[in-house]
């Protein structure tokens, strides 16, 4: 193998971070010239203005000047041509024909969505930080962010507002943030927008487009962060994934744990199945060891019971005490399950996080195959 040769297996093999495949593999590698020990090194991006630009040149530069006998590195950059970017969509797509969803009962992702009956319980912090734990045990995961009026995901996860995704030709390539392929509708509003006023067929247009127009790639799991209740969103992911399961939020409040009950009750009436509770801001310990329960206590065992209630067990998989080390990450944008992963709330939900990985479809029956790397 030549010096040249080498510089190549190098270079083809830097990941581009949106798509998260290599380089090489994505024909964006061009010529490559070494001239004794400097090398001339050019690749293509998708399109102009791409925003991993900058990384994707700092990567190549880096790999290409780890090759022994190589001291200097330039990098030439230019941009796929239509026919180019043609090809690779075709290629990322598999053969699967553009805007179909690719999520259906024979697809190898696991569906989960996190519901909920009232808002304010914590379900989008949940799901976030869920997301965050499942990746750091080697998944690949997706977050779709279907609480369009009360988006709160970008946030959650530390995306700058303004990020948008990527678009190559008509594939929509999602922002990630920790290792999740995120969408949300706060990604495409513009300048000045805050607020989503939007009905029964435009909600069920957005949610049906994030599922079929944004290319989230191979995953093991997709998340769907759910809107509060059993409205027209809840109704219309029932008919696109009847097949998805759920997993329902709530406090240790009674007021809060009967409306989950409900929620829980419609999404079976769709076919999903409910696969587990959890209980969020249940009670903290004190200083002196004492525990204060803000919200009461008991709730998420009654949802679990109550929906157990047919003979289809139902169990808690968590109970989540407050924690401002939670809410703190949150603010920040750095899950807890990161930057505090000792935190009692963190070690909940990356216990959550374990059973669903480890134990795959074991808590509805079927089996996830783990991927690492």
């Amino acid at each position: 193998m030549t010096l040249a040769d080498r510089v190549r297996a190098a270079v083809a093999a830097v990941t581009d971070p949106e798509l998260r495949r290599p380089i090489g593999d994505l024909d964006m590698v061009r010529d490559i010239v070494v001239d004794g020990t400097a090398a001339r090194v050019g690749i293509v991006l998708t399109i102009v203005g791409c925003p991993a630009a900058q990384r994707i040149e700092q990567d190549v530069r880096d790999a290409a000047a780890s090759v022994p006998g190589i001291d200097q590195v330039a990098v030439d950059v230019g941009v796929m041509t239509p026919e180019e970017r043609r090809a690779l969509t075709e290629k990322l797509r598999e053969g699967r024909p553009a805007r179909q969803m690719p999520f259906g009962p024979d697809s190898l992702t696991r569906v989960i969505l996190v519901s909920s009956g009232k808002g304010g319980v914590g379900k989008s912090t949940v799901t976030a930080n869920l997301a965050v734990a499942l990746a750091r045990q080697g998944l690949r995961v997706g977050l779709v962010d279907a609480d369009v009026h009360g988006f709160s995901i970008p946030g959650l996860l530390g995306i700058a507002p303004g990020t948008q995704p990527t678009r190559i030709d008509d594939l929509m390539l999602p922002p990630v943030a920790h290792d999740v392929k995120t969408v949300s509708i706060g990604m495409f509003l513009r300048d000045g927008e805050a607020v989503v006023a939007w009905r029964g067929p435009m909600l069920h247009r957005t949610v049906q487009q994030f599922l079929t127009d944004v290319f989230f790639g191979d995953l093991d799991v997709l998340l769907i962060d759910m809107p509060p209740g059993t409205g027209d969103i809840a109704i219309s992911i029932g008919q696109i994934l009847p097949h998805a399961e759920v997993l329902v939020v709530t406090t240790p409040q009674p007021a809060a744990a009967d409306v989950a009950i409900r929620s829980g009750l419609v999404a079976r009436q769709t076919g999903q199945r409910v696969i587990g509770v959890i209980e969020n801001m249940a009670a903290f310990a004190l200083p002196d060891g004492t525990l204060l329960d803000l919200f009461g206590e008991g709730g998420g065992a009654e949802v679990a019971r109550a929906l157990s209630a047919d003979g289809d067990e139902v169990p808690m998989l968590a109970s989540i005490p407050l924690s401002p080390a939670l809410r703190r990450g949150g603010d920040e944008g750095v899950p807890v399950v990161l930057g505090d992963p000792d935190d009692v709330a963190a070690c909940a939900i990356i216990d959550v996080a374990e059973r669903i990985a480890h134990r795959g479809r074991g808590l509805s029956g079927r089996a996830l195959p783990l991927r690492l790397g």
